[in-house]
């Protein structure tokens, strides 16, 4: 069996997809900060690809947005399934 080491993740969807949730909403960035409890400037520095972000920024993110925190991190996995008949990782 050939084991292959993990696919990187792909940061640049997962700003990509945080400000298309935001655009869908209609939300400046001042109204998310105000929803997620998180300063303008993490929000910019995020979506402009300065920062990825803590753990803790995606929690507050994912619950803004009403959103399963896996959901809102998913797009970290673009591009990279698992092989076919193999469970995910969890």
């Amino acid at each position: 069996m050939t084991i292959f080491p993990p696919p990187d993740p792909d940061p640049t969807a997962l700003r990509q997809d945080l400000s298309r949730l935001r655009a869908e909403r209609g939300w400046s960035y001042d109204e998310l900060a105000a929803r997620s409890s998180l300063s303008r400037r993490t929000l910019i520095e995020i979506e402009q690809g300065r920062t990825i972000g803590t753990l803790a920024t995606w929690h507050a993110l994912a619950h803004a947005f009403g959103l399963p925190l896996g959901e809102i991190l998913a797009p970290l996995c673009t591009g990279h399934e698992p092989p076919h008949g193999e469970p995910r990782a969890r």
